[in-house]
């Protein structure tokens, strides 16, 4: 990853490992410290990162954004917690870590991921923007998250277990799942850059063919990489009989899938965005990626 990636990733992760501290002596510490374990335990902090970015390419300041952005990542974090719970995926590790509940215990996890999801809007609302930045970024992160986001793709994931899905059905899920808060994390950057219509259209456009991309990405590498590489478990997808992208595809249409929908993202935001430079690298990156 680029030098201007770490810089954003640094920065978010100092103003990360601000939030929720000092619990320690407040009854209800064991949540926070729950809440502590999961947001701060890595990862590559895609989603803030690309509030900062579509913010500096808007032609705003990225210290500006940093509430948003980790109000992206809170709620990127609560959604991992719930997804690992042993009545969803039920999977044993995050990061290269152990998931909440194996730690915490699955009471105190799944309030954990309602905690975060809650702080995420908190941060955006408690934050000194304009309150009609707020207001909107707010918007974005509800529809994100909500029916028509998150929870409806988790919905429709559960819903699709052991069932051979179609393209438009797999399609669907990823757009929800995955998708919809990675849209979200540049529409709220762009917005706090003070973007125009134009540029934010551009801004869920990248974000969308992004998610698209990321997620036929994660199929690929729960095939042929190793749990090392990855920190979670492997192969669960194929050991679940899921329908994936991998099994509708095959490897090599799903790469042929991923170089065309990385070079849409570029391409939306060359024409939008007078400095895409960024954009466009980032986008080639997550498109490669091996981890």
């Amino acid at each position: 990853m680029s030098e201007q990636y770490e810089k954003f990733r640094v920065m978010v992760q100092a103003e990360l490992e601000k939030t929720f501290s000092g619990g320690e002596e407040l009854p209800q510490r064991r949540l926070i410290e729950s809440m502590r374990y999961s947001l701060l335990a890595g990862g590559k902090r895609i989603r803030p990162v690309l509030v900062l970015a579509f913010c500096e390419a808007a032609g705003g300041k990225p210290e500006k954004a940093l509430p948003i952005a980790c109000a992206a990542e809170m709620l990127h974090t609560y959604s991992l917690i719930h997804d690992d719970l042993p009545c969803m995926d039920n999977d044993e590790l995050r990061r290269g870590k152990p998931t909440n509940h194996m730690v915490f215990g699955e009471f105190t996890a799944t309030l954990a991921g309602d905690a975060l999801q809650a702080e995420a809007f908190g941060a955006i609302l408690r934050s000194d923007l304009p309150a009609e930045i707020r207001a909107d970024c707010a918007e974005a992160l509800v529809n994100a998250a909500g029916i028509d986001g998150i929870c409806a793709g988790q919905q429709l994931d559960m819903e699709g277990n052991g069932k051979t899905l179609s393209d438009e059905e797999l399609t669907e899920i990823q757009s929800r799942k995955t998708g919809s808060l990675l849209a979200a994390a540049c529409l709220m950057g762009a917005i706090v850059g003070g973007a125009s219509i134009a540029q934010r259209e551009a801004a869920l456009i990248y974000g969308s063919a992004l998610g698209a991309a990321f997620q036929m990405r994660d199929d690929v590498l729960d095939e042929v990489s190793t749990t090392e590489e990855l920190g979670k478990p492997i192969g669960s997808d194929k050991r679940e009989k899921k329908t994936t992208f991998m099994s509708l595809y095959g490897k090599e249409e799903c790469e042929k899938r991923i170089i065309k929908l990385t070079q849409y993202a570029k391409n939306t935001v060359a024409e939008a965005f007078p400095q895409p430079r960024f954009l466009m690298d980032f986008a080639e990156e997550l498109g490669a990626r091996m981890s």
